[in-house]
């Protein structure tokens, strides 16, 4: 297969989610089963064609980078700049074709595990449309070659995840959810946006191979190290938001509002993973600080999620700030060199924190039907107390689960073992090069922690007896399209998918596929040599492997100990450290502190430019306007309404014009005259007066009725046809929006090519 095909290949496997969600969202109510079977199937086309770019690139082109590019926009030789093209293009190197069969695989068996799980919504058809385009929008991230694609990509991420997380509008705890998460990731894009401008201005294009060889030639941002130290910290803060870094992690959890598979497809190997892949695509031009700030907030991250989630009580709240804490896992060994290692635990937790999702799911499904069996409409369906025992009537979800748990935990001959492993062991050698031990305690305790939390979930869920015996009777396994992924996800969770070797990955076609690339900053700012680095960790891995299982197996022990066996009290120690249990429970206060200073801060100064539009700004243009009035329409109207006025008026201009003509007469003609000049002069008065009155009345009413009122007659009537013509387009249907939003892409993308 050559470069073109694959390229070709690549654009249809980009393009095919998008090609299910135009079908999905204009002709779902006309379509079998609302459409769900056809955007399933494309879905699996586009992997089984995945899996096809994958291991030909992987086989044929190994070492290679297959990229296609072409120019969007020429603005020519720009005074003071030079020449400036702005090109787009497709790139397929290792790290994208793994990532893209990631993607693939999480996204079909979610679109599969969709069609139990979401049997009956009332958007069903809407709701596979929007898995389509959020799809999409993640292979965009994946697939391209430039910054400018991956930024437009980036918002499409997070305008569908929106979509997806609102899917239960209805209730407003979703909604809420749905606006949070997109608000805090425009926060961080902010910054991601402000580092893609740095580098813009220096380089003037956005491709990364043409940034990356400028930078490798001695060119950096603005001629100074702190200034491409600056660009790779905001350009983190893309990752900061989408990845759920600490301080704006707090999205995540809200986010559990929506549908358990789109808590999957986001918390797995999408939306979440998008973060990650940015340090990773970006991680030739990160300084050593800026690997170093990578890496601290990776470890606080990691640390603050694993606290709170041995609070929660919430199946799907555990998973998720199990999902923040696995991420800053993957940031922090980014964060300290550990290149392969921190990529290649986002490829084995998709699976796993996948499977945990789906399986989550299977269980809150379980609970949903014997509760509405049992006409219980107040229990919690998805509260782990309110559990226990379903391991018989589950089994296939039980073991799944279990194996999930295993992985995530770090035991040996898992996936998350051998991945989990390799960042602890480059932790060490961060230590060992820095002196900063703190990230490798950190790493430990969070490891302990994990299998400590996720052992509670297993054993409340699934182990000892149930709390309601009619509701257990009601309790039955799911159905196979809900199985299945879970098989298949427990699967692809052992640890030879990845490795022969179940005790190191270092053998296994990750570390042969995802090499550590090399730095294109300057020496003086670069983080450790490769070699150096690798030869620290292939000394401290035997130490990682030990201390690993040893905490991981501490944790287990601990949870049984105090949930199976119940030698340790769990309700006389939350009593026991109650204020620091609360403190765990209410998820660190952040939520609180938001509110107090950045929410609370934002409507204060809302409110006061309320004010000052009301009070100052509107105060002026409407005693201008009321001035403007009186001294025409209000006059004008006085004199048609008030015969009395205009009596008054024509008394006070006779007696004007009577003594304007009377000293004119006497000032300026004899005396003899005078008479006669009086007489003259008064009529002429008369004749002044007249002609301002018909002026100042008709004149400026004529000009106020006919210009003036027409402007603003024709513009009310303009505004009203316009008016008239959007509320015809307002049909409340996100197919008319769309249909216009796509065309005008169209036209854009037409008129600039």
């Amino acid at each position: 297969m050559s470069h073109e095909t694959i390229l070709q290949l690549s654009v249809v496997v980009y393009l095919l989610p998008l090609l299910g969600f135009v079908i999905l969202i204009f002709f779902n109510k006309r379509l079998p089963r609302q459409g769900d079977l056809i955007e399933t199937a494309i879905v699996f086309l586009g992997l089984i064609l995945s899996g096809v770019i994958f291991a030909v690139k992987m086989g044929s082109y190994h070492d290679e980078t297959i990229q296609a590019t072409f120019t969007w926009v020429n603005f020519g030789n720009v005074p003071g700049v030079g020449p400036m093209v702005m090109s787009l293009g497709i790139m397929i190197d290792n790290l994208a074709a793994t990532m893209l069969l990631v993607v693939y695989i999480v996204s079909a068996f979610v679109h599969l595990f969709s069609i139990g799980y979401m049997q009956g919504d009332v958007r069903y058809g809407r709701y596979f449309a929007f898995l389509g385009v959020f799809t999409f929008s993640m292979l965009g991230i994946v697939l391209t070659n430039n910054f400018f694609m991956m930024y437009v990509a980036w918002e499409l991420v997070g305008l569908s995840s929106y979509l997806l997380i609102g899917h239960w509008f209805e209730k407003k705890s979703a909604s809420d959810a749905a606006k949070k998460a997109f608000i805090v990731n425009r926060v961080g894009d902010i910054g991601m946006f402000t580092g893609i401008m740095i580098l813009f201005a220096t380089f003037h294009t956005f491709t990364f191979e043409t940034i990356f060889e400028s930078m490798k030639a001695g060119v950096i941002p603005f001629g100074s190290e702190a200034w491409l130290t600056a660009a790779g910290i905001l350009i983190f803060c893309g990752a900061v938001g989408k990845s759920a870094q600490f301080p704006l992690h707090v999205w995540l959890p809200d986010a559990m509002e929506g549908p358990t598979p789109v808590s999957a497809l986001i918390h797995a190997a999408t939306m979440v993973a998008a973060g990650v892949y940015l340090i990773a695509r970006t991680f030739p031009m990160m300084t050593a600080d800026a690997l170093m700030v990578i890496a601290v907030i990776g470890a606080i991250t990691a640390f603050i999620a694993a606290t709170i989630a041995i609070a929660q009580n919430d199946i799907k709240k555990v998973l998720a700030y199990s999902t923040i804490s696995q991420l800053g896992y993957m940031v922090m060994g980014l964060g300290v060199g550990a290149f392969t290692a921190g990529f290649f635990h986002l490829t084995t937790h998709a699976m796993f924190k996948a499977g945990l999702f789906l399986g989550s799911g299977s269980v809150i499904h379980a609970m949903h039907h014997a509760l509405h069996h049992s006409g219980d409409h107040k229990t919690d369906p998805q509260d782990i107390r309110n559990m226990g025992g379903l391991k018989s009537k589950m089994p296939l979800t039980f073991w799944t689960f279990v194996m999930f748990t295993l992985a995530i935990s770090g035991v040996p001959f898992t996936s998350g073992f051998l991945s989990k492993d390799e960042i602890l062991a480059g932790t060490l050698a961060y230590a060992n090069l820095t002196g900063r031990w703190y990230i490798p305690i950190v790493a430990f305790f969070v490891a302990g922690l994990t299998a400590f939390y996720m052992f509670r979930v297993v054993i409340l869920t699934f182990l000892g007896d149930h709390k309601d015996h009619h509701r257990y009777d009601a309790i039955h396994e799911s159905p196979k399209t809900m199985t299945i992924p879970l098989i298949v996800f427990a699967i692809l969770s052992f640890f030879a998918f990845f490795s022969l070797n179940p005790f190191s990955a270092a053998s296994g076609w990750v570390y042969s596929a995802l090499p550590r690339p090399e730095s294109v900053v300057p020496a003086s700012v670069a983080a450790a040599g490769i070699e150096e680095f690798e030869a620290s960790v292939h000394h401290t891995h035997t130490l990682a492997m030990v201390l690993s299982l040893a905490v991981a197996g501490l944790g287990i022990f601990l949870a049984f100990m105090t949930y199976y066996w119940k030698k340790i009290d769990a309700d006389r120690v939350a009593a026991g450290t109650g204020p620091l249990y609360r403190f765990l429970l209410n998820k660190w206060k952040f939520d609180e502190l938001y509110d107090a200073t950045a929410v609370a801060g934002t409507v204060g100064m809302a409110k006061m430019w309320r004010w000052f539009d009301n009070r100052i700004i509107d105060g002026i243009v409407n005693g201008v306007g009321s001035w403007t009035k009186g001294l025409t329409l209000g006059t004008k109207r006085n004199w048609v309404e008030n015969s009395i006025s205009a009596i008054f008026y024509m008394i006070v201009t006779a007696g004007i014009s009577l003594y304007v003509g009377w000293v004119v007469g006497y000032g300026l003609m004899p005396a003899e005259a005078a008479l006669g000049a009086l007489v003259g002069y008064v009529i002429l008065g008369f004749a002044v007066a007249g002609f301002t009155f018909f002026l100042f009345y008709v004149g400026v009413g004529g000009f106020d009725n006919s210009i003036v009122d027409g402007l603003v007659n024709a513009t009310a009537y303009l505004a009203g046809f316009l008016g008239l013509l959007t509320r015809r387009l307002q049909t409340g249907k996100v197919q008319t929006y769309l249909a216009f939003v796509i065309l005008g892409v169209m036209i854009l993308f037409l008129w600039f090519r």
